[in-house]
């Protein structure tokens, strides 16, 4: 993965963040913010939306792990959190709150590399099955609402369903509007006149 990305980066200690900004730097990539603690993270977070988020765990006000769940809470980043430590409790508390990586200092180009692409590469594939059920549920939406409007034409106009479905096929291509925004226009005309 070639492409240059925008990078926050959330590390405390001085010396390691100038590490990581210029190793990030010798890969192509932009830091665009610098943060010293938890709460300056989900705030520059929030505000740049960088492509990606390298968070230490131990810092001043929040860690790395409930920054990220917050900034996850609100808007979808990948984080690769970096930290000294090799605790299983502190692994599964950043797969909960969503990480994409896990790094221990000492971090290296080497180290990084591989890891912002094998985030990028899980992040890419959870937003295409996020997309993907978000079309689902769209779809299942979609469907209630025109077997709810079957339903009213089958009881309001006395006919079978296959009827039904015919004359909303015919209005959606006579309107040229999508079937559920017909289904919707009957079910809103039959809670009118249910008034």
């Amino acid at each position: 993965m070639d492409k240059s990305l925008n990078v926050l980066i959330a590390e405390d200690e001085s010396v390691i963040l100038m590490g990581l900004k210029s190793n990030l730097e010798k890969l192509g990539h932009r830091v665009v913010g610098e943060a010293l603690d938890g709460k300056q993270a989900v705030k520059l977070a929030l505000e740049k939306k960088p492509d990606l988020i390298l968070l230490d765990i131990n810092m001043p006000s929040m860690d790395g792990i409930e920054a990220a769940s917050r900034i996850n809470e609100q808007c979808l980043i990948p984080c690769i959190i970096i930290t000294g430590y090799n605790d299983q409790k502190l692994i599964d508390r950043a797969t909960e709150a969503g990480v994409f990586g896990y790094l221990i200092k000492p971090v290296g180009i080497n180290d990084i590399r591989p890891a912002i692409d094998i985030a990028r590469a899980r992040f890419a594939e959870f937003k295409k099955l996020q997309d993907e059920l978000d079309n689902a549920e769209e779809a299942l939406k979609a469907r209630k609402l025109i077997e709810q409007a079957k339903g009213i034409l089958m009881d309001r106009m006395d006919l079978k369903e296959a009827e039904a479905m015919r004359l909303l096929q015919k209005r959606s291509n006579e309107q040229n509007k999508k079937m559920v925004i017909i289904a919707r226009d009957i079910i809103d005309a039959d809670q009118q006149f249910e008034l």
